[in-house]
């Protein structure tokens, strides 16, 4: 996907900005960055525990990926105020309506074919940093698309406040999850939930090596 160098810029500039306060100012600990391929139709999928994991995860992608973008799919109502959407959007955000979005979906489809995407299957934050269940609708996406899938696994930062120094939080990537032998199996609801319990037994993984 065609991006300006301008956009590109800005995403680096502000991703250095947000890595010091993440990890200088604070103590974020990055694990695993190795295992994020270079290229390719890449699916970051991760637990949803703060605000902070939708800037944290590009910003530390870029630092190992310079001058890439992580693209995600985020609830139309964060755009309708047009200063924090536009500052979403220049992040690699884009609007989702609640349902059936066909159009969003489409373009998910398209963007997992060479980029890389952020998803948060559990689709909802859990703030107390248990893992909640997939959703289904993720499996189908694997699924249909086949990216490379990394299990991304955040802890500790659902207790940050902006304004405390070195606090404590760890991001996790795990190894690309293998689905071949799932992939093989009929396209049905029974074979996506197959998908997305994998998934999240990944990440559940990756969070019981953060103890």
């Amino acid at each position: 996907m065609k991006v300006s160098f301008a956009r590109r810029l800005w995403v680096t500039v502000s991703s250095a900005v947000i890595r010091f306060y993440a990890s200088v100012i604070n103590r974020f600990l990055v694990v695993g960055a190795e295992n994020i391929p270079a290229s390719g139709g890449v699916l970051l999928a991760a637990n949803h525990i703060s605000g902070y994991d939708t800037v944290f995860i590009p910003a530390t992608v870029v630092k190992f990926h310079p001058r890439q973008m992580v693209w995600a799919p985020a609830k139309e109502e964060l755009f309708k105020n047009v200063l924090i959407g536009a500052l979403y959007r220049s992040w690699g955000a884009f609007p989702v309506k609640r349902g059936r979005d066909i159009r969003a979906g489409k373009h998910l489809g398209d963007l997992l074919q060479t980029q890389k995407v952020m998803l948060f299957p559990e689709g909802t934050r859990h703030k107390d940093g248990k893992l909640g269940a997939g959703n289904r609708g993720v499996g189908k996406l694997i699924y249909e698309h086949q990216p490379v899938v990394i299990p991304t696994a955040l802890s500790g930062i659902n207790h940050w406040n902006f304004f405390n120094v070195g606090q404590q939080g760890k991001i996790s990537f795990g190894d690309p999850i293998d689905f071949s032998d799932l992939l093989e199996l009929e396209d049905k609801k029974e074979t996506h939930l197959l998908i997305v319990e994998r998934l999240m037994s990944a990440i559940a993984s990756g969070l019981e090596s953060d103890r």
